[in-house]
């Protein structure tokens, strides 16, 4: 203690009395041949000082002595004397320190501790009504909103030697800038700080501990559940639906968890131990520990009871990101060797869940590998397994910067797996892998699903109907890719690549569809000079024509711009040719009877037909039965708005 201390307790007149004001010369000062028998040591001398100025102040809050003692509280009722009474027992502690390197068998050393076990006892309740009194002011987010920690360090750093200055200038750091609540959790962690440094300086830092860690334990403990996070030791016996709902009240939970009830306690375990890191650290850790371990284990037990299955990715990728998006907090609050097993349980669940996906995708490759169908979809349409892998990606795509994290890399295909998957039609997307780790994942797996289209297409005899079910399915894939996320990961180069085999498998479809109903037609109308030639193009016509119709009007196209791209590229082959045709010979037409009879089309006629196709099971200028008759109308509105189309591109 410096000398000044010892100063101010030696030299502050007390009484004029020569009793209570001795003279230097009365004291008999240590020297190095030891001390004088007769008169009292110096620092027994201040040890008589000090007692006689700390004692009544430290009695009269005596709590098992008096009333009062018991029921009033210091610090609630005078903070002034509360700092008083603080100076005291550092005084007397200090006073303490000295006297016993010389004297450790003293009288007043027994008496000054006395008086120190009864200043402790009233200082311990203090804390603990501090404590337990002012919840709605130390809850974590009070304490998180605070806008600066630096008002609670000027607000106690003075306390020491002349607390009175001091109290004013805490007066005054507390009544600025702050709300009131903020004021109020100022003042009330200050003068936990004030007891908790009074109570280690003076040897007492396991009561003081013992107080702290049960009371705030209890507070976090309560904060936990009354988030909604709890602990399981059954999640196998669960069943998924009751699990993810058990996952959603932990993704709305973390995030306060970490932000609000953390963070809080920690800024309130720093300001109250500010003086001692290792003190504060280890009390931080053992008031958190069982509640973080729940928080941040719960990702890990849902990953050990869960059979895998690519359906459940997203809630566990959506749990990653509860983690990953928080990790700077999380490893802010937790950075200390104290709190390290809880920052390495948040890991642990991270690697865990990456494991989980990295298995998931996995299993997908090979569930759509192999799937099978009896037969394919009637129609040519899109197969059930392009739109639930379509649909599965798309969302996956969503979680990209996460996914990122899980495959930071990722082989590409082996030349054994490109064999296997050779294509039987017209894919061959080995050569078109993409650079990106999780870019060549998302490009593989719909690698896999193209080629298992290309399978599935052989099941149709007609290989004009293999063509449109598979430019039906790609045009599929290639309309979820380019409006999704998946357009930014394969990149705008495999997008356009594989939108021009749609337009390859719409070339083949129209060529083995269509080809022997265009042939029928001269590529001149001039170029059938008699009658019975032009009776025999029209025969043939109607014939190729209602083949190809009959055959046609069952197939789909789902996707309105593939349908009339599809629609106006055959009537730009057919409908133009013939329409030129039948208005060459129609004056021909009108003199022979025998040919008005075989002529059943008009060039209107034909366009409508065009027009019908691609709707699926729809008649000639009627609608099949198994259209409900509340939708025709739409498909009528349909049939006008596409020969509208038909026409505008053929007379442009």
């Amino acid at each position: 203690m410096p000398r000044k201390g010892m100063r101010s307790l030696l030299f502050s007149p007390k009484s004029s009395s020569p009793a209570a004001s001795p003279s230097t010369d009365q004291f008999s000062y240590p020297s190095r041949f030891g001390f004088s028998p007769s008169r009292p040591s110096f620092y027994e001398s201040v040890m008589a000082r000090t007692l006689d100025m700390v004692e009544p102040m430290i009695v009269k809050w005596d709590i098992e002595a008096t009333a009062f003692g018991r029921v009033t509280s210091l610090f609630h009722d005078n903070r002034k004397e509360a700092t008083d009474f603080i100076k005291c027992v550092k005084n007397l502690h200090r006073g303490m320190q000295y006297l016993i390197t010389e004297d450790s068998k003293s009288d007043k050393l027994i008496r000054a501790q006395n008086l120190m076990q009864i200043a402790m006892r009233r200082l311990q309740k203090e804390f603990y009504q501090i404590l337990s009194m002012n919840r709605a002011h130390l809850d974590p987010e009070s304490v998180s909103i605070r806008s600066s920690c630096t008002s609670i360090e000027s607000s106690v750093s003075g306390y020491g030697d002349d607390y009175e200055d001091d109290v004013d200038d805490e007066d005054r750091v507390v009544s600025g800038s702050l709300s009131e609540v903020e004021d109020v959790s100022t003042a009330v962690m200050a003068d936990l700080r004030l007891i908790s440094e009074c109570m280690i300086s003076s040897g007492y830092t396991k009561e003081c501990l013992k107080i702290y860690k049960i009371l705030r334990k209890s507070i976090v403990d309560e904060g936990i559940y009354k988030l909604g996070v709890e602990k399981f030791t059954a999640i196998p016996k669960m069943d998924w639906q009751a699990l993810e709902l058990r996952i959603k009240s932990w993704l709305n939970a973390v995030g306060a968890a970490v932000k609000i009830l953390f963070n809080g306690e920690k800024l309130l375990c720093d300001q109250v131990f500010a003086t001692s890191d290792s003190i504060r650290e280890s009390c931080f850790a053992e008031i958190t520990r069982e509640g973080a371990m729940i928080l941040f284990g719960f990702p890990e037990n849902v990953v050990k009871g869960t059979k895998i299955a690519p359906e459940k990715v997203f809630r566990l990728l959506d749990m990653y990101a509860g983690i990953s998006d928080h990790w700077p907090e999380i490893d802010s609050i937790f950075s200390s060797q104290s709190t390290a097993s809880i920052k390495q349980q948040a890991l642990t669940s991270l690697i865990r869940i990456g494991q989980f996906v990295r298995t998931s995708c996995s299993d997908l490759e090979a569930a759509i590998s192999k799937s099978s169908s009896k037969s394919p979809p009637t129609g040519s349409g899109i197969h059930n397994l392009t739109t639930e892998v379509m649909d599965y990606l798309t969302i996956l795509s969503d979680y990209s910067s996460i996914l990122a994290d899980i495959f930071p890399e990722y082989p590409p295909p082996s030349p054994v797996n490109l064999s296997v998957q050779e294509p039987n039609i017209g894919f061959s997307d080995s050569d078109e892998i993409p650079a990106a780790p999780l870019s060549r994942l998302l490009a593989w797996l719909i690698s896999v699903l193209l080629n298992k289209l290309d399978a599935e297409a052989k099941n149709y005899k007609d290989a004009s109907l293999a063509h449109l079910f598979l430019a039906n399915n790609l045009q599929h894939v290639v309309v979820k890719s380019r409006t999704s996320n998946l357009k930014y990961l394969l990149g705008e180069a495999w997008v356009t690549k594989h939108e021009s085999k749609i337009k390859q498998f719409v070339e083949s479809y129209e060529r083995l569809a269509w080809s022997h109903v265009i042939d029928t037609l001269p590529s001149e109308p001039t170029d059938v000079g008699t009658p019975e030639k032009v009776k025999e193009t029209f025969k043939k016509f109607n014939v190729s024509f209602d083949q190809a119709y009959g055959k046609q009007s069952e197939c789909v196209v789902p996707d309105s711009q593939l349908r009339d791209d599809i629609k106006v590229s055959i009537a730009r082959k057919i409908f133009r040719r013939y329409r030129e045709f039948y208005s060459t010979h129609s004056s021909t037409m009108r003199r022979n009877e025998s040919m008005v009879s075989v002529v059943r089309y008009t060039p209107e006629d034909v366009g409508h037909h065009l027009s019908d196709l691609f709707f699926g099971n729809v008649g000639s200028g009627s609608f099949s039965s198994i259209v409900p008759s509340e939708t025709r109308l739409t498909y009528n509105t349909n049939f006008n708005t596409s020969w509208l189309k038909i026409l505008k591109y053929i007379y442009p």
